[in-house]
């Protein structure tokens, strides 16, 4: 297994509509399975394919932190209800929380790496997890879904980091 690059905001891939997936082959179970290494390296609790560069609706997830990880093949939600607040980031927005209303809980349904039909009803952290993960299959980030304040705040937030590392890049050319 490889730990796969994290695209970032900006990238274009994730503001495509990924393909669905049409058969179920080694080259994506490999993908799979280097999604959920990448995952965890990173770390984080859900990753879509387009986050590593490939635009097809397969997303990894584990809301056990590491002891249940799962994957879904053209994943789909519905039967939204409730609604919670909660704080937000992104692999592919890295640094940056915001708070973000999510469903409280939904079904969801997809196929396994198996081809066999699965259906979730999700809650919690597992309802915001797929719910997360299914933007990125449409081309959305979090941010988003943000208002415009909290936008502004995660943009001043990155470009600070942006330029803190610029700070740091140039304050250690020349010393290698």
């Amino acid at each position: 297994m490889s730990i796969l690059p994290i695209r970032q905001l900006g990238d274009p891939v994730l503001r495509e509509v990924a393909r669905p997936v049409v058969g179920v082959d080694h080259s994506l179970v490999r993908l799979a399975q280097d999604m959920l290494e990448t995952m965890y390296d990173a770390p984080g609790v859900g990753l879509a394919a387009p986050q590593v560069g490939v635009s097809l609706r397969l997303i990894v997830f584990d809301e056990a932190g590491g002891s249940d990880p799962r994957i879904l093949v053209n994943p789909e939600i519905s039967g939204l209800e409730g609604e919670e607040v909660r704080e937000e980031g992104c692999l592919s927005v890295r640094g940056p929380f915001s708070e973000l209303g999510r469903a409280a809980r939904l079904h969801a349904r997809g196929l396994s790496l198996a081809g066999e039909e699965v259906e979730l009803e999700a809650e919690g952290l597992l309802a915001r997890i797929l719910q997360h993960e299914c933007d990125h299959l449409d081309g959305k980030l979090f941010i988003d879904r943000i208002g415009p304040e909290a936008r502004r705040e995660v943009m001043r937030q990155l470009r600070d980091q942006e330029l803190r590392g610029a700070g740091q890049r140039a304050g250690t050319a020349g010393t290698e």
